[in-house]
């Protein structure tokens, strides 16, 4: 452009033509331009507002964003791709906005999402800012700490009873202060009063003490395997395997925060990541903060491009036997493992057994994304079919998932056989 420009002015010079002479010069403006120009300073602000943040499931939820220019210059070319949540996907309207924003100023956009069950956290805006000539880019994102949660809660969870017989939630075989009857003794200096069996006592004279099936609090550690094998999908633009056990993991600690149960969590993937199991208000915030903000817990696969531009950071800590070894070392003998996980390599199915053949009661909860179709998705489902059977075989009960039924009604069917291995 500017020997185009260059060559215009010097025609223009030569024959003394006034409109070929400002041909070039306008030219060679244009071409002089970009470099005099600075990058665009981007400052942004960002708030969302939900329509309703405890919808039904299913109910479609409007979700307006709002995006205001705190910096001092005008942003020409201002776009915005929002965090749509991994399983959430948009019922109408659009997630991308584009406008000029100048200084104070405050754009917004609405579009609706389908809900499906869970609580789900907004990821960061990301805005992309070019200069009037669109010779420079900024590419930034801005949060804004959004999440929504979606009814249909897990009513009843994978726990086991340990080979010691304490079970949570579930009765043990011994004796004890619970709801169930198990035995009647003869009574003992000390024993409270209001199990004194008083219609034997009135029967026959004789003082028993009455036992029920004792119910004992139990540790359990919700494990997720979001190594890179298993951000698998059915089929493009559907959410992945990782997504939908993050989501599983959200129901179930809802559902155990409501119990006496400690719950920790832990991932394998792009690192260990391990939360001790505990109970209380403040370690269920710190649960939903890891969920929120651990690289472990990002429904992203590694490497993946994502709208907008840039790449996600890639996988660095992918040895899956370290992270087992490390894990193990950390996990209370006494701690069941509920192991989300769409079974997609043999590395995660012997990983599983070895936990199992460390004495850790251990569930698996496996969402199914595989489909008919191409020979190799094909050859997938049956690879996925050999290795529950293979967990069965060494009696670790599995929960064969599909992500079109809520978690909530899968776990319901489980719990009428008892999980039984």
């Amino acid at each position: 452009m500017v020997a185009v420009a260059l060559f215009f002015v010097a025609v223009g010079v030569l024959t003394d033509r006034p409109a070929t002479l400002l041909v070039g010069v306008v030219g060679a403006g244009m071409a002089v331009y970009p470099r005099l120009s600075r990058p665009p300073t981007v400052e942004l602000e960002l708030e969302r507002r939900l329509g309703d943040r405890r919808p039904a499931s299913g109910d479609p939820v409007t979700v307006t964003t709002s995006v205001t220019n705190t910096g001092d210059r005008t942003l020409a070319d201002c776009r915005v791709v929002d965090g749509v949540p991994a399983m959430l996907s948009v019922a109408s309207g659009s997630p991308r906005h584009a406008a000029v924003v100048r200084p104070g100023e405050t754009t917004e956009f609405s579009y609706a999402v389908e809900t499906e069950p869970g609580r789900h956290q907004f990821d960061p805006a990301t805005v992309i800012a070019r200069d009037i000539t669109g010779a420079h880019e900024v590419e930034t994102s801005v949060a804004a700490g959004t999440e929504i949660q979606v009814g249909d809660a897990v009513p009843e969870l994978p726990v086991r009873e340990q080979p010691d017989g304490y079970a949570g939630r579930l009765v043990t075989d011994e004796g004890g202060s619970g709801i169930e009857f198990h035995s009647v003794r003869e009574y003992r200096p000390g024993d409270p009063v209001g199990r004194i069996d008083s219609k034997r006592w009135a029967r026959t004279g004789e003082l028993t003490t009455v036992e029920f099936r004792e119910e004992l609090p139990t540790s359990v550690c919700l494990l997720v395997d979001a190594r890179a094998p298993a951000y698998r999908a059915e089929a493009d633009g559907r959410p992945n395997a990782v997504a939908h056990c993050l989501a599983g993991v959200e129901q179930l600690v809802s559902a155990l925060s409501e119990t006496r149960d400690a719950v920790g969590l832990a991932a394998f993937g792009r690192e260990l990541c391990f939360r001790a199991p505990g109970v209380g208000a403040d370690h269920e915030t710190a649960l939903w903060q890891l969920l929120g903000t651990h690289p472990a817990f990002d429904a992203t696969p590694p490497g993946h491009v994502r709208a907008g531009g840039g790449v996600d950071g890639e996988e660095t800590d992918g040895d899956l036997d370290r992270q087992a070894t490390l894990l193990r070392k950390q996990l209370g003998t006494d701690t069941q493992v509920v192991v989300l996980s769409p079974l997609s390599d043999e590395g995660i199915v012997e990983t599983i057994r070895t936990l199992s053949a460390a004495g850790h009661t251990t569930t698996v909860i496996s969402p199914d994304v595989t489909a008919d179709g191409s020979l190799g998705r094909r050859l997938a489902g049956r690879e996925r079919r050999m290795r529950l059977r293979t967990l069965r075989g060494a009696d670790v009960p599995v929960v064969d998932w599909d992500p079109a039924t809520p978690l909530g009604t899968v776990l319901l069917d489980e719990g009428r056989r008892r999980w039984s291995a």
